[in-house]
């Protein structure tokens, strides 16, 4: 399976939250693949950036896996219910990550539905089909992604990224026109200070 290597993430994080748009999001769960096209990014910065949560290199239990090699799963609980999704950016010790906020379902809907919802896809409601993973949360619930998932390599087998369909072996998806990009603020952060106008969230509209 061609997937993209620890040098794709060993480069400046916004750029490679930018360049992850429309890139797919493989996640193998028992003999299962869940694929999602990757729709909305934010970068974290952690030498500069007060939403960072290693802000000026600080180092905690929990942001250790922040300073790991690029290309390693940063996930992170929240409210104590919702966990998140960032992928390790930079060379190692430097506390940087782009955080995965929302998908586009290509493979494996059955799965996620279950797994979010607890029902099949054909039982969902309009509501629910518009908000399957438009969020951080509910992406990682849907591909069962826990802290049990943090630290993994994003060079394995298990989770991954890719820049095609193809590339797993599943047909191309057929767009009938490129998205067009948007950029703009970050989401949540308003405790950041001057960090909160960095315009480092990235983000297409199907």
């Amino acid at each position: 399976m061609a997937k993209l290597t620890a040098s794709f993430y060993n480069r400046d994080t916004v750029q490679v939250a930018r360049e992850l748009i429309g890139k797919y999001l493989v996640r193998r769960l028992d003999c299962q693949l869940l694929v999602c096209r990757i729709t909305e990014t934010e970068a974290y910065i952690g030498r500069c950036d007060k939403a960072c949560h290693a802000y000026n290199y600080r180092r905690t239990n929990r942001t250790e896996t922040l300073f790991a090699s690029p290309g390693t799963a940063y996930i992170y609980l929240i409210y104590g219910m919702y966990h998140c999704l960032n992928f390790v950016t930079e060379p190692a010790e430097e506390p940087c990550a782009v955080l995965i906020r929302g998908g586009s379902m290509c493979h494996g809907s059955e799965t996620v539905s279950q797994l979010r919802f607890g029902k099949s896809l054909d039982q969902l409601s309009p509501y629910q089909r518009k908000n399957f993973l438009n969020g951080p949360g509910k992406l990682c619930k849907g591909f069962a992604l826990s802290r049990l998932q943090n630290g993994l390599p994003l060079t394995g087998d298990t989770l991954f990224v890719c820049d095609s369909l193809s590339d797993i072996g599943l047909p191309s998806e057929k767009l009938d026109a490129p998205p067009s990009l948007h950029v703009g603020k970050r989401i949540g952060i308003d405790y950041a200070e001057e960090a909160v106008d960095f315009p480092w969230r990235f983000f297409v509209t199907d």
